[in-house]
């Protein structure tokens, strides 16, 4: 079970809202970690075990993207109104209406870790630390590492999934069953799946307006409108230390995350050998302790 929270509710944002909740108290003594989840279109709720850093007096802001979870549904938007800068924009409402934009570090997961860095490369003044987990710096890079892992799969498996993303039919059983095989090996390896994970992928799957529009039916289809975007020209901009965590089976392969650590200034890595794209549910306690050691390093 996640620590309670000491706040949780909405903010305006806009027409809209965003849903957060806050474990532990910003603003007595360390900077408040804000928590970033994948996507985009995925929750908060398989980052939850991270509200553990309030523990050590690490207070941890975790938020709902707009268009899911608890916060605003826009099932009916023109695709087009899903942008990485609405996400940016609605991340700076956040710190700002939170009362943190003066002290904070970011932890980005997945897609989060992209917005991370595009937030991190306008040197917003307030932001101590950066963390960037399982994250590509290129769409277009990883979607070739991607072709890779694919053409590894047990025989029969590729070739069913290629099958049915040319027929358009990826909505079937047939795909999803296929797809769980690359799932198990590439995007969390815990069986059975934990809880926290489970209820982002079946919250994400029931409202999948945002991760289609973006992304596409599936981690490894990638055909939205991200398919082509990457962030590798604002990496040198970052000016805070700043963590890079990969998993050593991660669909995010170590090609994909290289550029973090040769285009930001000081940026160090972390490859967690018994994880894929999950280590913070594949190995808590290690991924603990190396969170843990990078926050205490930021003082």
């Amino acid at each position: 079970m996640a620590r309670a929270p000491s706040a949780r509710g909405t903010l305006p944002f806009g027409d809209h809202v965003t849903w957060y909740r806050v474990t532990g108290t910003p603003g007595k003594g360390k900077p408040a970690v804000v928590a970033l989840h994948g996507g985009p279109g995925g929750t908060h709720d398989y980052l939850l075990p991270m509200a553990e850093l309030a523990d050590a007096g690490w207070p941890v802001v975790h938020y709902d993207q707009l268009g899911n979870g608890g916060s605003s549904h826009l099932d009916d938007v023109d695709p087009g109104f899903w942008t990485p800068e609405l996400f940016d924009a609605e991340l700076g409402n956040l710190l700002n209406r939170l009362g943190i934009a003066g002290d904070y570090v970011l932890f980005g997961h997945s897609w989060g870790g992209l917005l991370a860095a595009k937030h991190a490369s306008g040197r917003p003044s307030g932001l101590r630390g950066l963390v960037i987990a399982n994250s590509p710096a290129s769409y277009p890079e990883w979607r070739k590492e991607l072709k890779i892992l694919r053409d590894l799969l047990p025989s029969g498996v590729n070739e069913t999934l290629l099958a049915h993303e040319a027929a358009g039919t990826t909505d079937t059983r047939e795909y999803f069953d296929a797809m769980m095989v690359f799932y198990n090996r590439h995007v969390i390896r815990t069986q059975p799946w934990p809880r926290e994970f489970k209820a982002t992928f079946m919250d994400t799957l029931s409202n999948p307006t945002v991760y289609h529009a973006m992304n596409g039916p599936c981690e490894f289809h990638v055909i939205g409108s991200l398919k082509d975007w990457d962030v590798m020209d604002l990496l040198p901009g970052i000016d805070v230390p700043t963590l890079v965590i990969s998993g050593r089976h991660d669909e995010v392969t170590q090609e994909s995350v290289r550029p973090f650590l040769e285009l930001i200034p000081g940026a160090r890595g972390k490859v967690f050998e018994d994880s894929s794209h999950s280590p913070h549910l594949e190995e808590p306690e290690l991924f603990r302790r190396v969170l843990l050691e990078f926050l205490a390093g930021l003082a």
